[in-house]
């Protein structure tokens, strides 16, 4: 019954749904997600951005201000009202998974692919990144192995598709994503 869900979700996806995209941070949404709206011919968004963009300040000042519950509620707000539009690429936070309220509006709101990469890979492309709160630690790696064993399965739970994002380019992977999803015309992402 699950494939015949995530077959119908992906019909959806592809007249004027919407793809979001789910993973850890430095898994390649952002990246992709653009990648991936070019070449879909959809909107693209970052929820990251919407709630920087609403508040008007950068997620670490949310975190010092609110806390991370304080950023976890204004990112549930940015995620209800994008999963309600159509036609949309959306890149999520790495956490957004965490709420079930979030899983479940993801679920229902379009086809869900995770971009899944080792904490080993995710910290070599975040080790220099202060935009990170949850890595301003004295153990980065440390953490993104505790947050990888915590989230993975949460991903999984909501993911239509898992895709492997170790060691490609960009263009590679959103063209390895579309043949995966037998999208009709495969435009590339010219970096």
């Amino acid at each position: 019954m699950k494939d015949i869900n995530r077959n119908k979700k992906l019909l959806d996806a592809m007249a004027s749904g919407n793809f979001f995209l789910v993973g850890l941070m430095g898994a390649g949404k952002t990246t992709v997600g653009r990648c991936l709206a070019k070449a879909t011919h959809k909107e693209f968004y970052d929820s990251d951005h919407i709630v920087e963009a609403r508040t008007g300040v950068r997620i670490p000042t949310i975190f010092d201000i609110e806390g991370e519950q304080g950023f976890r509620q204004r990112e549930t707000e940015a995620l209800r009202a994008l999963a309600s539009q159509r036609g949309i690429v959306l890149a999520t936070g790495g956490g957004a998974v965490i709420s079930e309220e979030n899983r479940q509006i993801l679920s229902a709101g379009g086809y869900v692919i995770y971009l899944r990469a080792s904490p080993e890979d995710l910290y070599a492309r975040t080790k220099h990144d202060k935009n990170r709160p949850l890595l301003q630690t004295a153990d980065p790696l440390a953490r993104l192995t505790e947050l990888f064993a915590i989230r993975d399965p949460l991903y999984h739970a909501v993911a239509d598709l898992v895709v492997d994002t170790s060691r490609q380019s960009v263009n590679s992977l959103t063209q390895q994503i579309l043949k995966i999803l037998n999208w009709p015309d495969n435009d590339h992402c010219e970096r």
